[in-house]
């Protein structure tokens, strides 16, 4: 009966038989000896084949065989972004630059510290403090060899503005043109700036 199918059906096909006791079970049909499967040459875009060798094999038949990997891709060199010129945070006027050049030339180098306070009529003031360094955020400003720090709370009611240094018969102080302000005091020492 077997060879009654294996005449029948190709030698490279399966089929199922059924045994005396009822079970099925698949059996292959048997192939001709002395043939070798046709050859394929390999594709041209297929990545090589690598054998590993006897000396990169382990010895542990447990041990899972890795061949070696191949290399990586070259990397393509990014072009890097051109840095564009910012304004300071803080002009400083000739004169003011001038008057901090003598107030930081003293026995001890020290820096100055502007910063703002909830004081006066409408809300904030300017504060001027000596410092020896700089704070973890804050902002340093230099121009013409003179360093001033910004406070990092009082940055974004500061920035843009220009520092002069004036004096007259009656004071002389610091003043700030400042385009952020929305409303001031009279006075002139207290300002509110736009949310």
């Amino acid at each position: 009966m077997s060879s009654a199918l294996l005449r029948r059906f190709p030698s490279s096909t399966l089929f199922m038989t059924t045994t005396t006791h009822g079970r099925r079970a698949m059996i292959s049909a048997l192939r001709t000896r002395g043939t070798s499967p046709p050859h394929h040459p390999p594709l041209a875009d297929s990545p090589p084949t690598v054998v590993p060798t006897a000396s990169s094999l382990s010895p542990d038949a447990a041990a899972p065989q890795i061949a070696a990997r191949p290399p990586p891709a070259p990397k393509v060199d990014k072009p890097r972004p051109k840095i564009r010129s910012t304004r300071a945070a803080l002009m400083i006027t000739p004169t003011a630059v001038k008057r901090l050049r003598a107030l930081l030339s003293g026995p001890t180098p020290q820096l100055i510290r502007i910063g703002v306070r909830n004081k006066g009529c409408a809300g904030l003031s300017y504060h001027l403090d000596y410092v020896d360094q700089p704070g973890k955020f804050d902002e340093v400003v230099e121009q013409d060899g003179v360093r001033v720090l910004i406070d990092s709370k009082a940055l974004f009611s500061i920035i843009g503005s220009e520092m002069d240094w004036l004096e007259d018969q009656l004071s002389s102080k610091f003043t700030f043109q400042n385009p952020n302000i929305k409303d001031a005091c009279g006075c002139g020492e207290s300002f509110t700036v736009q949310s």
